[in-house]
């Protein structure tokens, strides 16, 4: 960052640095994660402490590397760690060494409770419904799950068409952790200027809820200072797989802010703190807007945590603080 401007803010102080995609959960233990995007794309690594601040010091255990060539061989992107169906497993996304944009979804599986220690075993590509055709028969990524009402579901971004492509988002049931049981639904496609800046793009879906409502937040645009977090909405009562039961806000929840030096947020997950009570917002973000070069490329986009607020109508707002790193 030597020849760069760098905006040094009481707001935009690393939490932890040169990790993209930053994702954090809590286990029914009490035990804290995280993982996310590695600068040189070639490995899952993993650190845990017993609190999300021990997570800042705490030693990245290589869990998984890219292999050698063909599937899986570049572009190690977007690793969470969730535990379904009573073990743990991490979905990313990877792409070939003969075909670097050929990205698929990939899933492993941790073969003992400790997701620290393993053995970790790949299950190989995130498969389709039997019935479905289209999913990730393209560029496809940023798969995050969740279970609602005893059923999982999956969400992910995958690009359609032609030319430079649109990114939209995606979800499904679950039959397994890497099997999709119904065919896709298509929940937000870029609709508005803020998500089609340089490209069309909805990805790194995360959800979090609250008082009968669950919000999915999404990012948009290219991964520059015009990277911006949206967000769907949707009643739990109602069917998740009814696009037409999903209501996305017009406006970006989480953008750039120049005066606080808060370049380009986005790709967050959520996790409870200590308290079990109060909800952070993981994100990363830039200290600065000048990126010499494809900024996918640009290692210094750091993760960052801010606690979410709630507002007298139930829904997040998320508000940069001084010191919330």
């Amino acid at each position: 960052m030597e020849n760069r401007k760098v905006n040094i803010t009481k707001y935009n102080k690393p939490f932890i640095e040169q990790r993209a995609d930053p994702f954090i959960c809590r286990s029914r233990e009490g035990t804290y994660y995280f993982t996310g995007s590695v600068p040189e794309y070639d490995r899952i690594v993993l650190r845990s402490s017993n609190t999300i601040e021990g997570l800042k010091e705490a030693r990245d255990e290589v869990l998984w590397r890219r292999h050698d060539k063909g599937p899986q061989a570049v572009h190690i992107w977007a690793p969470e760690l969730h535990y379904v169906m009573g073990k743990w497993h991490i979905y990313y996304a990877a792409g070939e060494a003969e075909n670097i944009w050929k990205i698929r979804p990939y899933v492993l599986v941790c073969d003992s409770e400790d997701p620290m220690k393993g053995p970790w075993r790949e299950l190989g590509r995130m498969q389709a419904a039997e019935e479905d055709e289209f999913s990730f028969q393209a560029f496809s990524l940023d798969a995050t799950v969740f279970e609602h009402r005893g059923e999982w579901y999956y969400v992910w971004a995958e690009k359609t068409g032609v030319g430079k492509q649109i990114s939209n988002l995606y979800i499904a049931k679950m039959a397994s952790p890497n099997r999709l049981a119904t065919v896709q639904v298509l929940l937000t496609t870029p609709d508005y200027p803020w998500e089609r800046v340089e490209y069309w793009v909805n990805e790194g879906p995360a959800v979090i809820r609250k008082d009968g409502k669950l919000f999915l937040t999404f990012s948009a645009s290219a991964t520059g200072a015009c990277y911006c977090m949206g967000m769907l909405y949707i009643d739990e009562e109602r069917d998740l797989l009814d696009p037409n039961n999903w209501r996305k806000l017009t406006d970006p929840v989480l953008q750039t802010d120049r005066d606080k030096g808060i370049y380009g947020p986005g790709h967050n997950s959520f996790v409870k703190g200590e308290d079990e009570i109060m909800d952070l917002c993981i994100y990363h973000a830039r200290q600065y807007e000048e990126i010499e070069g494809n900024p996918l490329y640009d290692p210094n986009r750091h993760t960052m945590i801010m606690p979410v607020k709630w507002n007298e109508n139930g829904f997040p707002c998320f508000e940069y603080a001084a010191g919330s790193q």
